[in-house]
């Protein structure tokens, strides 16, 4: 019995030709490769268009109108924002922080609102994600929207609820202004346990108070971040090694930190640094 007989005839065509018949019919009509791609190249900028407009009327009606959310969704900034105003600034949380995530960490996330950092940035390394918010409201649009099968998340008040386990990081973005002092200094002891086993990293940021415009602000904030030396003050007394930097734009100042009682991204150690600068003559070698 041949192959066809036993119903298997797409393999014979498949060996027979040398190549799949999708290739085979890429291959025949590739003289109309130029009138498709400029008909696709037309279809994607309208496309764009549309979906940056949609997402800027979305954005008019959360935050021109009454009462304003207490998350924003980062799709606006990827979709409108970033395309209008060329604000990168949203990008940087998830890129510094993924810098200190190794593959196969497990991640704690901490205030995580609609899930976007932990879905696009996260998960591709972390082998697990527990991601917490205490708004059940972002919370129920992460797992509607960003859902993984490394990502788990839950709702709760991480002053009295921080999810147990051990970690080898924790990620707390934008956290500050919603904790006292006091509380935040508990927090960091509840933190430095769970990354204690790995010597594990705490990362995130914070928007200087100065430059945090109005309409971001919530109700529920009882604190505010002025300084660097604010920021130092609440990570010091718990992480052996911190590192805290800044970035300017013309509309916000935003601080960005890891801490960790092990090693930091780009200092001497790190596993992922290829040339290191002597600090005596300037020079740059391998590490």
């Amino acid at each position: 019995m041949n192959d066809a007989e036993n119903g298997n005839s797409t393999f014979v065509v498949k060996k027979r030709g040398g190549k799949s018949p999708l290739k085979n019919l890429a291959r025949t009509l590739s003289f109309l490769k130029p009138l498709l791609e400029l008909f696709f190249s037309i279809e994607s900028r309208i496309a764009e268009s549309w979906v940056s407009g949609a997402f800027h009327r979305l954005y008019l009606v959360q935050w021109g109108m009454q009462p304003s959310p207490e998350f924003f969704m980062h799709k606006i900034d990827l979709y409108w924002q970033w395309r209008t105003k060329r604000y990168a600034h949203w990008v940087e949380r998830g890129v510094y922080s993924l810098l200190a995530i190794k593959p196969g960490a497990r991640v704690l996330e901490l205030g995580c609102g609609d899930g976007f950092n932990a879905y696009f940035f996260y998960s591709c390394k972390a082998s697990k994600i527990v991601a917490q918010d205490f708004d059940v409201v972002p919370l129920n649009y992460a797992k509607r929207v960003h859902s993984a099968s490394n990502i788990e998340y839950c709702l709760g008040d991480m002053r009295t609820q921080m999810p147990e386990g051990d970690f080898d990081n924790v990620v707390w973005d934008a956290v500050f202004m919603y904790i006292t002092e006091e509380e935040g200094h508990a927090c960091m002891r509840q933190i430095k346990k769970r990354l204690s086993a790995s010597q594990g990293t705490l990362s995130g940021h914070t928007p200087l108070a100065e430059y945090h415009d109005e309409r971001w602000k919530s109700p529920k904030q009882v604190n505010e971040c002025r300084s660097r030396e604010d920021l130092s003050k609440l990570l010091k007394p718990h992480f052996e090694n911190i590192t805290i930097f800044e970035t300017d734009y013309s509309d916000r100042r935003n601080l960005y930190f890891w801490a960790s009682d092990g090693v930091l991204p780009f200092a001497d150690g790190w596993e992922s640094q290829i040339v290191s600068r002597s600090a005596a003559t300037g020079s740059s070698g391998p590490a």
